[in-house]
C-alpha cells in the first residue's frame, strides 16, 4: 500500500519559514520523481516544486528564491523549505510521487496547510 504522509505545515508570520517534510512507503522511492504542490482556496492545485529521482529541481516562478526542494533518498522522505513566507503562499500543501517510467502511476498525499498570516 503506497502512502505519502506530509508534515510540517502550520500559522507562520509573513517573512517567516516553515518546512514541509513527506514519507513515502510502498514505492521504490529512487523510481519516482517528487514534487510539492498547493491549492489555496478558490483556486485550482497549482505545481510548487518538483525534483527528479536524479534530483534536478525545478520551481514556479512565483516561489524561485524562496523555496528549496530536497530529497533524502536513503529515508524515502522529500522536504520543501519555505522561507521569506508570504500571505499569498497560505494554501493546502501536498505531496505527490510519479514513477519516471509509467507517469500514469502517480500518488497524492493528504495535505498539510500551511497558513502565513500576522
Amino acid at each position: 500500500q503506497v502512502q505519502l504522509v506530509e508534515s510540517g505545515g502550520g500559522l507562520v508570520q509573513p517573512g517567516g519559514s516553515l518546512r514541509l517534510s513527506c514519507a513515502a512507503s510502498g514505492i521504490t522511492f529512487n523510481l519516482y520523481d517528487m514534487g510539492w504542490y498547493r491549492q489555496a482556496p478558490g483556486k485550482q492545485r497549482e505545481l510548487v516544486a518538483v525534483i527528479t529521482s536524479g534530483g534536478t529541481s525545478n520551481y514556479a516562478d512565483s516561489v524561485k528564491g524562496r523555496f528549496t526542494i530536497s530529497r533524502d533518498n536513503a529515508k524515502n522522505a522529500v522536504n520543501l523549505q519555505l522561507n521569506s513566507l508570504k500571505p499569498e503562499d497560505t494554501a493546502v500543501y501536498y505531496c505527490k510521487a510519479t514513477n519516471i517510467y509509467f507517469r500514469f502511476h502517480e500518488y497524492w498525499g493528504q495535505g498539510t496547510p500551511v497558513n502565513v498570516s500576522s
